[in-house]
């Protein structure tokens, strides 16, 4: 494991950190990251005690009181050097990413790829924290509104993206003149650090104080908890499973504070009669395989018109058979591992459901072994299975690469009828070639999800646009479009350069 030494890691390292500083404790607790390619351990990682956390929220704001008022344009210069530093470490970062997680090295590559890139995003959008300035209903007085810096953000993330989702977060909640709090997944904490190691040679070099950006690699009780419960962390964004979102907001909710949920996806592609399936089928395998079904946008339902259903079948099935399934660090290799032994149980779990409710395995289902896949006994066979989308196990998200076909009859209106009968809502797709089936998708009576696309798959979101769902996942946005508005305090102004005070609406309130 070189990338490691390139990055500065050693096996045994602290998990709390207020951005330059890390804090270390003699007999603490420790937590051994092993990778899911090959069983290895990673590291062993000392965990936040809550004395931690306390001296990081202090830290924290005491931070905040001196970027706040950092012009936004300059904060924005530090984040665009905190992408360049990330520039330089793109490859061992990218392969830490994939030893970490599994995923295969060009999607590691990607995730560093993508937290570069909304670096550059929240350098521009320093320029471009737009108010609105309206017309007043009463002479001589001003309406417009500005945003200001929130406060703490507390960022709880989940292992399938280990940098990118922290990055959404980090660098658009930063640009906006607010400083971070993250806790990463327990599954993926090296990553983390990594990220923390890197930055803090930016902080360093522009004699920034520490706190901007902080790190707390702990469990759900000791620092998870807390966070949601904390009066003086205003915002909190968290990812993953819908019935721990549900925990989270309800926490969040009972103090008045803000959240920012991004939880299950059942992601569903419809290929109409009229689909160029040159096009669909490469999209389909990818969004169902790609991280090994651990994405929330993942292709989890394949809705096919009943004219289509037998050929794409068909040519799914010889797509699957050249899947290479082994190492994520060969080039060569579509898919890796799940993250753990219980990601395998999941798994199995699902295609015993499966069988039970009445679907059909048609290709894989099978847990992989031999000196190939090493012993962690958590590579398995990406799985397609017909099904129809009444069955329990098709309304769960199953966090795996297994890929639901449902034939639907009649017209397109059917097939959205079963997209959204599912109680998720994050990531839809239509693959047509006809323009009035794209239309009625992207319609008010089409898909009710948060992201619709047309003849591309589920799963690639581009930063530029806002990220999030609906029902289920959570209703939150982050990353671009108007999304950094969620991370600033919003304030409606109204001047009088008048000499009268008229009052709204009319109302008349004289004093003798």
């Amino acid at each position: 494991m070189e990338f490691l030494k390139d990055l500065g890691l050693k096996k045994n390292m602290p998990g709390v950190s207020t951005g330059t500083r890390w804090t270390t404790h003699k007999n603490g607790k420790k937590s051994t990251i092993c990778s899911p390619i090959d069983g290895q351990v990673i590291a062993h990682v000392q965990q936040a005690e809550p004395e931690d956390y306390e001296h990081v929220i202090e830290t924290a704001q005491k931070a905040f009181a001196v970027w706040r008022s950092m012009p936004a344009p300059q904060r924005g210069s530090i984040l665009r050097k905190i992408g360049d530093r990330f520039r330089a470490c793109k490859g061992p970062l990218g392969s830490l990413i994939t030893c970490e997680t599994g995923k295969p090295i060009q999607e590691g590559l990607g995730e560093v790829q993508e937290f570069i890139d909304i670096c550059d995003f929240s350098a521009g959008q320093s320029r471009m924290l737009y108010g609105m300035t309206t017309v007043s209903e009463r002479p001589n007085h001003r309406l417009f509104e500005q945003y200001h810096p929130l406060g703490i953000i507390g960022i709880i993330t989940a292992f399938n993206f280990p940098l990118a989702v922290w990055g959404w977060n980090a660098m658009i909640g930063a640009v906006c003149g607010d400083v971070c709090v993250w806790k990463p997944s327990s599954r993926t904490p090296v990553t983390a650090i990594a990220a923390q190691k890197i930055i803090a040679g930016v902080l360093e070099e522009n004699s920034l104080p520490e706190g901007i950006f902080s790190l707390l690699a702990g469990g759900r009780d000791t620092i998870g908890e807390r966070l949601l419960n904390d009066r003086r962390v205003p915002l909190i964004s968290f990812t993953g499973s819908v019935a721990a979102g549900r925990h989270a907001a309800t926490s969040v909710a009972s103090r008045l504070g803000r959240s920012i949920l991004e939880l299950g996806g059942n992601n569903a592609i419809i290929i109409t009669e009229h689909a160029d399936l040159s096009l669909a089928i490469p999209a389909v395998v990818f969004g169902a395989v790609g991280t090994a079904g651990q994405r929330c946008t993942t292709t989890r339902r394949l809705i096919v018109h009943q004219s289509l259903f037998a050929t794409v079948t068909k040519l799914l099935i010889r797509a699957y058979k050249s899947i290479q399934v082994g190492n994520p660090m060969s080039a060569t290799s579509h898919m890796g591992p799940l993250i753990d032994r219980a990601a395998v149980k999941s798994y199995l779990r699902a295609l015993a459901a499966i069988e039970k409710q009445g679907g059909t395995i048609l290709y894989g289902g099978k847990v992989l072994e031999g000196q190939a896949y090493g012993t962690s006994r958590c590579y398995v066979q990406p799985t397609l299975a017909e099904v129809e989308n009444h069955f329990p196990i098709v309304q769960e998200e199953t966090f795996a690469p297994i890929l639901y076909l449902i034939r639907y009859r009649g017209d397109v209106a059917r097939a959205l009828a079963l997209q959204n009968q599912v109680s998720q809502g994050l990531s839809s797709a239509i693959f047509t070639t006809d323009y009035r089936q794209a239309e009625l998708f992207l319609s008010v009576v089409g898909s009710d999800c948060g992201i619709a696309n047309i003849n591309i798959g589920t799963s690639g979101a581009e930063i530029g646009g806002a990220f999030g769902g609906e029902k289920d996942t959570g209703g939150g946005r982050e990353s671009g479009s108007d999304a950094w508005k969620a991370y600033m305090r919003r304030q409606t102004v109204t001047g009088n350069s008048g000499s009268g005070l008229p009052l709204a609406q009319g109302i008349k309130f004289d004093i003798p």
